[in-house]
């Protein structure tokens, strides 16, 4: 029994030290400092008419007419489309000659108004007759005045029967043929405007300050290429854009408002629907900061850096901006003068120890520029 326990003392005192802890992480920091930036915000946008409109006839019957080729730059006032006219002319030729039988019957009715007024004087008729005849005056007038409304309501359908372009712009394909029978609301054709040419946005509510800054005081876009449009081939569009407008309301669902700027499109490059990227530039003075893209740590959808303060690295969420190259905007969660871990993050944890780096020298592969 007691070489039992002698040896379960021996084994107790030499376990004493417990578990080393790890050495410190050697890792490379960089100091945050504020510096100029010009970048470039990245938006989806789509292009869409200033001023776009469905024509649809007001009048039924049958296209006898199309003035225009497909695709063709039209005029306001050009003749589109003309659709028969025989039943309407027929029903205005009725309707001024019911004018004339009504314009007869009240001649008719006034003078036998006027023929029994005089006899009323003589006490030569009842005067209920002469009521009756007055009513019938009266009858006739209103009689005249229904046609002449008839008149007016027929030659509007007439009227209706030729279609115009509403603006200058450019016409679509036609989706009716000559002979095709129409009704009203039927979808004849699209005419838009070209240039120049909106293209929308949505933008984050909180955006909203920064892009009314790109209106003056009087409410007028600000003239100093912020806005460029992105092709869909990679190309950037030749003309600079402005914005337009900012829309009433936000979209509660999504929290974005629509932003509307505007192209010059003389070449019509930009077409109604096309789907391109708006660049907007912001030029920062002293209060942006960059830091290496390298020393953000993505997790779960957000963003960290770790920084050293007393020989630890502590983490913390910060909210990224634009990419420019190797570095980074920083909207918010670091101020300047703070260091933070470039190399070794993947080493590091939150409070972790750390140990600078020895320094590399300068133009050495990976070195450091001096001050960083």
């Amino acid at each position: 029994m007691s070489v039992a326990v002698a040896f379960s003392l021996t084994s107790c005192g030499g376990n004493n030290a417990g578990p080393q802890a790890p050495p410190p992480a050697s890792v490379n920091v960089y100091t945050v400092a504020p510096g100029n930036a010009t970048y470039f915000d990245l938006y989806p946008a789509t292009a869409t008419p200033l001023n776009q409109v469905d024509i649809k006839p007001q009048v039924s019957g049958n296209i006898v007419g199309i003035y225009f080729k497909d695709g063709q730059e039209v005029r306001k006032g050009m003749k589109l489309y003309e659709i028969d006219q025989q039943q309407y002319l027929a029903a205005v030729n009725q309707a001024k000659a019911n004018v004339l039988v009504a314009k007869a019957n009240l001649a008719r009715s006034q003078q036998d108004a006027d023929r029994y007024l005089e006899l009323a004087k003589q006490d030569a008729i009842a005067k209920q007759t002469l009521d009756h005849q007055l009513a019938d005056l009266e009858a006739s007038k209103q009689q005249l005045t229904a046609a002449e409304a008839s008149v007016a309501s027929v030659e509007t359908n007439l009227k209706y029967s030729t279609i115009y372009a509403p603006f200058n712009g450019t016409i679509g394909i036609s989706q009716v043929k000559i002979g095709t029978g129409v009704y009203p609301q039927t979808l004849l054709n699209s005419v838009s405007t070209d240039d120049p040419m909106a293209v929308d946005i949505a933008i984050d509510q909180a955006e909203i300050p920064k892009f009314m800054a790109y209106f003056d005081d009087r409410g007028k876009a600000r003239k100093d290429s912020i806005f460029s449009a992105v092709l869909p081939d990679g190309s950037i569009y030749s003309y600079p854009g402005e914005l337009y407008l900012l829309d009433r309301s936000i979209d509660p669902t999504t929290g974005t408002l629509k932003a509307r700027i505007t192209f010059p499109n003389p070449k019509n490059e930009l077409k109604a629907g096309l789907t391109t990227n708006i660049r907007v530039k912001h030029i920062a003075a002293d209060s942006t900061l960059l830091i290496p893209f390298k020393s953000v740590v993505e997790s779960l959808g957000e963003n960290f850096v770790f920084v050293a303060d007393s020989g630890h690295a502590f983490q913390r969420k910060i909210t990224l901006g634009t990419r420019i190259g190797g570095m980074i905007v920083v909207r918010s969660g670091l101020h300047a003068g703070e260091k933070i871990v470039t190399d070794g993050v993947q080493k590091l944890r939150d409070s972790s120890a750390i140990a600078l780096a020895p320094p590399k020298p300068a133009g050495a592969p990976g070195g450091a520029p001096a001050g960083k």
